[in-house]
């Protein structure tokens, strides 16, 4: 068994950024050019990359979809695409163009039956991110936080063909502090849909704290900040995961 690492380019004004728990006001800035930052990522033998476009989520449409192009242009490696995905319009649009799959977060709690209609157009091409604050959901670019849980979310597709759930701790992203290990793992020895740990990677050993579950239905983490600061050398990191 191995796990899949993931990438993360969040896409902010067409440039790469991250953010501290989700606050747009809060971004670093580390490449602009995203394009470029997507091929040095399949360079280092990335399997996967995983996009965000983060005005998109906030507002609820595509905004960075010139920078998206762009990646897709010069990535022979398959791509997941979350951001300002509210629509079948929206979604039909990124498959067509190249993305591998798209991932829906706040119509999942929204709109739940548009969810299980895009499973049955484009089936293993739906991924649902979760994204949990104190175990809750939070949705429009983790601005509000609803009263329904992870796992009951989770729940809700598992028998609709979902391709995996991405689910990110809120309280740990970009802060480097590790993953929330236990809780993901919670999560996914409950689901047959296999789950994307995200949220809070900041060095090796946390990479390496995820290996024990990775045959209790962990497929993959992502990997955002660290990856760009140095904290966790990528080929390092797809050495240690790919064992």
């Amino acid at each position: 068994m191995s796990l899949t690492l993931y990438p993360a380019i969040d896409l902010k004004d067409g440039a790469c950024v991250r953010l501290v728990q989700g606050e747009m006001s809060a971004a670093t800035t580390f490449n602009d050019n995203p394009a470029a930052q997507a091929a040095s990522f399949v360079e280092a033998g990335c399997k996967w990359l995983h996009v965000v476009d983060l005005n998109g989520a906030f507002v609820g449409r595509p905004v960075n979809s010139s920078a998206v192009a762009a990646i897709l242009g010069v990535t022979p490696v398959p791509v997941q695409l979350g951001g300002g995905i509210r629509d079948l319009n929206t979604i039909e649009f990124w498959l067509s163009a190249g993305v591998a799959r798209v991932i829906l977060g706040t119509v999942a709690v929204k709109n739940p039956a548009l969810v299980r209609k895009a499973c049955e157009l484009f089936p293993g091409r739906i991924a649902v991110g979760i994204d949990a604050r104190a175990g809750h959901v939070a949705v429009e670019g983790w601005a509000e936080t609803s009263e329904l849980s992870a796992l009951d979310l989770a729940l809700r597709f598992e028998d609709v063909g979902v391709a995996a759930i991405i689910y990110t701790d809120i309280e740990r992203d970009g802060k480097l502090g590790g993953v929330n290990v236990e809780a993901t793992a919670a999560l996914a020895s409950k689901l047959v849909t296999p789950v994307i740990a995200s949220g809070g990677i900041g060095s090796l050993d946390d990479l390496a704290a995820l290996k024990p579950h990775e045959g209790t239905g962990i497929e993959g983490v992502i990997c955002g900040r660290a990856l760009y600061d140095g904290r966790v050398k990528l080929t390092e990191a797809l050495a240690l995961l790919e064992s």
